[in-house]
């Protein structure tokens, strides 16, 4: 058996795992911890005092996905004050071999180790062997992958496609295109800025300043705590997710509108990616926010505006589509990439 250390590395949490292994695809978790990532001055004391704790021997291999890119086996976390080297951390805590991967691609690796419930099937399609995996998550910003067969493992490829442009596709997308350019004094606007935590909330302040229905006191007040609170990189309210709630909730028509546009420029890109990918193997549906309103994104018109591509529209109707219900899926994808090196 391999001892491993497995890390999902983000600005403000830092979950570390340790996990044994027989071989690269199956690995059973020994001892997990979260940490508060500003509490400490880098990682290593992090992974020093989790090690203490667990009361191992030191892993033979390591593998932390990181919320930031990677260049030359370096990173430098978004929303941290950290800089990473593997070099530096194997040499400071005694690990032979390290990995820093983006974690997205955490993701990407993960997939092969999920179990059927931790997935959900929205669109069965006609699986094919061999062929493209695709990969695209909303949460606080849009991530985008995709995965080719090499030999007996998929190699996974990160994207920046999320800052790729917003393509609006009816009159009141163009809108909100018009609105956020306006807003922002910007000269174009990428998809991210719609499809992701932050696209709920510019959504929802388009549809309330354009009068598209009557604004719930209690909402408008986060909303408004949340403008206040512009440029601070902790803020105390989270608007998306309370607009989300109450669009799940059918209690504020605002919130259920916002929603609405949101599910379908996110099918829309989704339909985007796999057009340029065609993953008959799957597309997978990762990021924090599909699971916590699954019932919205079945029911209200995602897949509808996936497939809506015109004479492609056949290609995408055999698409396998899935959204990924487990929030460990890259630290799980960082276990097995640990386990490969």
């Amino acid at each position: 058996m391999t001892l491993l250390l497995a890390g999902d590395i983000g600005g403000t949490k830092t979950i570390l795992q340790l996990v044994e292994t027989s071989d690269s695809s199956a690995i059973h978790t020994i001892y997990q911890e979260s940490y508060h990532s500003a509490d400490f001055p880098d990682l290593v004391p992090i992974v020093q005092q989790f090690l203490v704790k667990a009361n191992t021997p030191i892993p033979e291999k390591a593998c932390f996905a990181i919320a930031g890119p990677i260049v030359k086996n370096t990173a430098k976390l978004t929303n941290l004050a950290w800089f990473l080297d593997t070099e530096r951390l194997e040499e400071e805590l005694g690990i032979p071999h390290i990995s820093l991967i983006n974690d997205f691609a955490a993701v990407g690796y993960g997939i092969s180790g999920l179990q059927k419930e931790d997935l959900l099937t929205l669109q069965v399609g006609k699986p094919q062997p061999e062929t493209p995996i695709g990969i695209i998550g909303a949460g606080t910003g849009l991530g985008q992958g995709f995965l080719i067969k090499q030999g007996n493992h998929y190699q996974v490829f990160p994207s920046e496609g999320g800052h790729a442009d917003f393509a609006p596709r009816n009159e009141i997308e163009f809108q909100l295109l018009r609105y956020l350019l306006g807003k922002h004094d910007i000269q174009r606007v990428s998809v991210e800025r719609v499809v992701s935590g932050m696209g709920i909330v510019a959504i929802y302040q388009f549809l309330r300043d354009r009068k598209f229905a009557v604004e719930s006191p209690d909402i408008a007040q986060i909303v408004r705590t949340w403008e206040q609170e512009a440029g601070q990189e902790e803020k105390s309210v989270d608007p998306g997710a309370v607009i989300g709630t109450a669009a799940l909730e059918k209690r504020d028509r605002l919130c259920e509108q916002t929603l609405q546009l949101f599910i379908e420029a996110y099918g829309a890109e989704a339909g985007n990616l796999a057009l340029k990918l065609l993953p008959y193997g799957g597309l997978y549906i990762a990021g924090g926010i599909a699971p916590k309103i699954l019932p919205l994104i079945q029911n209200n018109g995602f897949l509808l505006n996936f497939t809506q591509k015109g004479r492609m529209r056949r290609l995408l109707e055999e698409i396998p589509v899935y959204v990924i219900l487990n929030p460990q899926v890259g630290l799980i994808g960082a276990a097995l990439c640990a386990a490969r090196l």
